[in-house]
């Protein structure tokens, strides 16, 4: 490599999983805006990183800027819906559990509404009233779709301008992911990570499971302010 690949603060390089270890190298780079072309980006800051049988993650959320999908919040119109549905939402604003608003703010709650459609989150929201009592968490988000679930707002706790934005699901990931497996020669994945969990939305490959996202990136490495890692290397240990 071209040059040391460190940890996030609080972080570590190395995860296991199924008894394997692997090596999560962070590709940091610079502020990426609306407009930045993202093979060019990966071609300056991780190319030069990249040795065969690597795998490459691809933030979703900088997939949705290169592809201008985010949006000002004070443009989303909300509906009643929204509304109510975003009151619903335990983010725990004010106690130390509080992690980010996502959901829980009526402008995110619209972009999911009109991803999904009001008949499929209206469903969702009904099977999840009946399931949350009885200790059944996820239903809403399994329901409503990855997609969905992905919408954010806003983007990040610290990084200027996007403390002010809403991201859309990104378009076609898994046609991105084949692409930049065909530009990069490695397996890439288009991944939405946080502190609650990572799950994909593309994939150059259906060999990468869903089970092995979540283990490899349980802890979330790329954090969630302004690390500035929107890109990893995946690789065994040696």
């Amino acid at each position: 490599m071209s040059q040391e690949l460190l940890p996030n603060a609080g972080k570590r390089l190395e995860a296991v999983v199924d008894n394997v270890s692997y090596v999560r190298l962070p590709i940091k780079t610079r502020l990426i805006e609306a407009g930045d072309d993202l093979v060019a980006l990966l071609r300056e800051y991780a190319a030069p990183h990249l040795t065969p049988g690597d795998m490459l993650f691809v933030s979703e959320k900088i997939v949705c800027i290169t592809q201008n999908r985010m949006l000002p919040i004070k443009d989303i119109k909300t509906s009643w819906l929204a509304r109510l549905l975003s009151s619903k939402v335990r983010n725990h604003v004010g106690t130390p559990q509080f992690r980010g608003f996502g959901h829980g703010t009526a402008p995110a709650m619209q972009l999911l509404i009109e991803e999904a459609g009001v008949p499929r989150v209206l469903f969702a929201a009904a099977v999840a009233a009946v399931t949350r009592p009885l200790g059944i968490k996820g239903a809403f988000y399994y329901l409503v779709g990855k997609r969905a679930k992905s919408i954010d707002c806003p983007m990040s706790f610290t990084l200027a301008p996007y403390t002010e934005y809403a991201k859309r699901a990104p378009l076609h990931p898994d046609k991105v992911a084949q692409e930049l497996r065909k530009t990069f020669g490695v397996e890439t994945v288009i991944v939405d990570a946080n502190y609650r969990g990572a799950f994909s939305l593309g994939k150059s490959t259906s060999a990468i499971s869903e089970k092995f996202i979540r283990e490899l990136l349980h802890d979330n490495p790329a954090g969630q302010d302004s690390e500035m890692t929107p890109f990893f290397i995946i690789r065994k240990a040696a």
